[in-house]
C-alpha cells in the first residue's frame, strides 16, 4: 500500500505544478491545432478554386477535407486533455486551501442535508458554508455525499467505526485513486441521478416473454426486405401487410415501452462516466478484507459491473436518439422504440437487482476517500480510541451490576473549523469522578466554542475520522446538544420553550442503548434565576442518575452552587476575561474553579454606557 507523503502540502504542490505544465502544453497544442485547422480551410478553398478552373483534379479536394477531419479529432482530444488537467489543478488547489485553512466557500456545503430539528447538527455547524461537511467532503457524486452526511448525523456501531478507521488509514495515501475518482466524478456530478436509476432498475419489468424481441426483429427485417423489394420494382402489398402487422404490435406496446424509457432520468454519457468510476475501483488492489469484498462483488463472474453499466449506456444512447428526424422516419418499419425499450427491459431483468449494491459501493468508497483525504491533509490528527466500558475492557457485566460510567478523555482538543493559527486547545476529562463539567465565564470567553469542540470531535470520532487533538479516549456514546435556540414567531414559541423542547429531545436519547454525552450552553437561560437553579439541579440529577456525562456552561454564577447540592461528581471550571489597554481580552484557556470576577460592568463602560 502506498504510504502518505510526509508533508501533504509539498505533495499537493508538486502535483499541482505537474498538471499546470500539462495545462500549458495542451494550451499551446490547442492554439497550434486551431491555426492548422484555419490553414487547412484556406488550403481547401485554394484547391477548390484550382479544381473549379480545372488546374487540379476535383479529387484533390479530398486531401484538405480528410486533413481537417483528422485535425478535428486530434483537437478534441487535446481539449479533453486540457480540461482534465484543469480539473486536477482545481482539485489540488482546493486541497492546499484546506491545509492552509482557506477552504470556506470552496466546496460542497451539504445544505440539502440540513435538518433544524436534528439533535446536534445545527449546534455543531455540520452543514452550510464554512461547516464540517464542506471541510470533509471531497465526494463528487450524490451517493458519496449522502453516505458521508449519514455518518456525521448518526453514530455508527463501534465495531463499524473501528473498521472504518482502518479503511481510512489504508486509503489515506492513495492519491492516484482519489484523483481519478474525483476528476471523473466532477464530470458525472450533474449527469447521474442515483435514486432515479435505482428506482428504475428495481421497477416492474414489462409483462412480456423474451420471444417478443425475436418477433420484433423478424418483423423489422421483413419490413426492410419488403421496402427493398418495392423500390426494386416489385409490388407494394408486402410492405402494406408487414406494416399493418407492425402497427398492431406498436399500438399494443407503445404506451408500456414509452413508460420504460420515460422513467429513466439519466443519459448515456453519465452512465459511461459511472462505468469508468466502477472500472477504476475494480482494478484497485486493496489490502483490507472489507474493500476486497466490495471489489469482488463488482467483478464477480465474467461480466463486471463496469461492463454491465457500459452495455446499458449503449442502450440508453439509442433511447436518447429516438427524438431525431431519421429515427422518426424509421420508427414504425423497424419498431425502433419497441426494440430499444425491450432491450433496456432485458438488461433490467438481468442486472437491475444489483444496481443498488453497485451505487452503494461507489458511495461508500467516495465517503471513505473523503475521510482519508482529511486524514492525509492533517497528519497530526490521531484516530480516537474507543473503550467498551469505564474499565477499558470488553467483559460482560453481571445482570445486577450497574452500567459503567462512560469516559471522555480528550487531550489538547481543538476545533477543526478554526484556523490552526488561531485555535486555542483545551483538555477535557469526563469520567466517574467528574460526570459533569459546569463551566462559568462571561460571554465571548470561549464557553460555547469548547462545547462545539467537544461535540464536533465526538462526531468525527463516531464517523470513523481522525479528531483534532493530541489524543481522545471515549466510550461509545450518543451525542445530544443544546447550544443554539431562538424564539419562533411562526410557531408561537419563546426562546425558553424552544430550549426545553430541545432538551427533552436530548433526554430521549438516554433510552437508545448508549450512554449520553450532553452539551448544554447557558442552561435554562430563558427563565428567572430561582427557577433556573431549581430546574438545572433537577435536570442534572436526572442525567447523572441515568449514567450520562456532559458539560454545562453558564454566566450566572448562582448556578455554580448546584455542584454542592447534587454532589462531588459535578466540578466547576471557568474561562477568564480581563481588561487590558481599554479593551476586553480573552485567553480562551479552561481553568478549574468558579470564575473569580466579572467584567460586564467594565465592558459596558468601555463602550460608553453610563453605569
Amino acid at each position: 500500500m502506498p504510504e502518505p507523503a510526509s508533508e501533504p502540502r509539498a505533495e499537493y504542490t508538486q502535483r499541482l505544478e505537474d498538471h499546470l505544465k500539462i495545462v500549458a502544453a495542451k494550451e499551446r497544442l490547442h492554439l497550434r491545432c486551431g491555426n492548422l485547422k484555419l490553414l487547412t480551410i484556406v488550403l481547401g478553398i485554394v484547391v477548390g478554386v484550382l479544381a473549379l478552373y480545372k488546374a487540379l483534379s476535383p479529387y484533390w479536394i479530398l486531401a484538405p477535407v480528410t486533413l481537417f477531419a483528422v485535425l478535428i479529432f486530434v483537437h478534441e482530444r487535446i481539449l479533453r486533455g486540457r480540461d482534465h488537467a484543469q480539473t486536477v489543478v482545481a482539485l489540488y488547489r482546493r486541497g492546499i486551501a484546506r491545509i492552509d485553512d482557506n477552504w470556506a466557500g470552496t466546496g460542497s456545503t451539504g445544505e440539502r442535508f440540513r435538518d433544524p430539528k436534528h439533535v446536534y447538527a445545527e449546534d455543531l455547524d455540520l452543514f452550510g458554508r464554512g461547516c464540517l461537511f464542506e471541510l470533509l467532503s471531497t465526494a463528487r457524486l450524490p451517493m458519496g455525499e449522502e453516505r458521508l452526511a449519514h455518518w456525521l448525523c448518526a453514530a455508527s456501531p463501534t465495531n463499524e467505526v473501528i473498521e472504518r478507521q482502518k479503511l481510512v488509514a489504508e486509503l489515506r495515501g492513495r492519491l492516484d485513486l482519489r484523483e481519478d475518482i474525483a476528476v471523473t466524478g466532477e464530470d458525472l456530478r450533474a449527469r447521474l441521478d442515483a435514486a432515479s436509476l435505482i428506482a428504475w432498475a428495481e421497477g416492474k419489468p414489462l409483462p412480456a416473454t423474451a420471444g417478443l424481441r425475436v418477433i420484433f426483429a423478424i418483423l423489422a427485417l421483413a419490413a426492410l426486405t419488403a421496402l427493398v423489394y418495392w423500390f426494386a420494382g416489385g409490388r407494394i402489398w408486402p410492405v402494406i401487410l408487414v406494416l399493418a402487422v407492425e402497427l398492431g404490435f406498436y399500438s399494443k406496446w407503445r404506451r408500456s415501452t414509452e413508460g420504460v424509457m420515460d422513467a429513466l432520468h439519466c443519459n448515456a454519457e453519465g452512465l459511461t462516466l459511472f462505468s469508468q468510476i466502477l472500472e477504476r475501483i475494480e482494478r484497485e488492489q486493496f489490502a483490507s478484507p472489507r474493500l476486497q469484498k466490495e471489489t469482488a462483488a463488482l467483478t464477480a463472474g465474467n461480466h463486471p459491473a463496469s461492463r454491465a453499466i457500459r452495455d446499458f449506456a449503449r442502450i440508453v444512447f439509442w433511447m436518447d436518439a429516438r427524438e431525431g428526424m431519421i429515427v422518426r422516419i424509421i420508427e414504425l418499419p423497424v419498431l425502433y422504440s419497441l426494440q430499444v425499450a425491450f432491450a433496456a427491459d432485458a438488461w433490467r431483468m438481468r442486472w437491475g437487482s444489483k444496481v443498488r449494491a453497485w451505487i452503494d459501493t461507489v458511495g461508500e468508497i467516495e465517503a471513505l476517500l473523503s475521510l482519508a483525504t482529511y486524514s492525509f491533509e492533517h497528519p497530526a490528527d490521531p484516530f480516537p480510541e474507543f473503550l467498551e466500558d469505564s474499565r477499558g475492557g470488553s467483559q460482560t457485566r453481571p445482570p445486577n451490576e450497574a452500567a459503567p460510567i462512560p469516559i471522555f478523555e480528550g487531550q489538547e482538543l481543538g476545533h477543526p473549523l478554526i484556523a490552526a493559527a488561531k485555535c486555542v486547545r483545551n483538555s477535557v476529562s469526563l469520567d466517574g469522578h467528574t460526570r459533569v463539567m459546569l463551566i462559568s465565564g462571561s460571554n465571548m470567553s470561549g464557553k460555547s466554542t469548547l462545547l462545539r469542540t467537544v461535540g464536533i470531535n465526538t462526531v468525527l470520532a463516531n464517523a470513523g475520522a481522525p479528531v483534532r487533538g493530541q489524543s481522545l479516549r471515549l466510550s461509545p456514546v450518543a451525542l445530544g446538544t443544546r447550544i443554539r435556540s431562538t424564539d419562533s414567531l411562526q410557531e408561537g414559541r419563546s426562546n425558553f420553550y424552544t430550549e426545553i423542547l430541545h432538551i427533552r429531545q436530548v433526554f430521549e436519547l438516554m433510552g437508545g442503548g448508549k450512554p449520553l454525552l450532553f452539551l448544554f450552553d447557558e442552561l435554562l437561560e430563558g427563565t428567572n434565576s430561582k427557577d433556573r437553579r431549581i430546574g438545572a439541579e433537577g435536570l442534572l440529577r436526572a442525567l447523572i442518575d441515568h449514567g450520562s456525562i456532559g458539560i454545562v456552561t453558564t454566566h450566572d454564577l448562582a448556578l455554580t452552587a448546584v455542584t454542592a447540592v447534587v454532589g462531588n461528581v459535578i466540578r466547576n471550571f471557568h474561562f477568564q476575561d480581563y481588561v487590558e489597554d481599554g479593551q476586553m481580552r480573552f485567553d480562551y484557556t479552561l481553568r478549574e474553579g468558579v470564575v473569580a470576577k466579572s467584567n460586564a460592568i467594565e465592558l459596558m463602560r468601555l463602550i460608553g454606557l453610563k453605569v
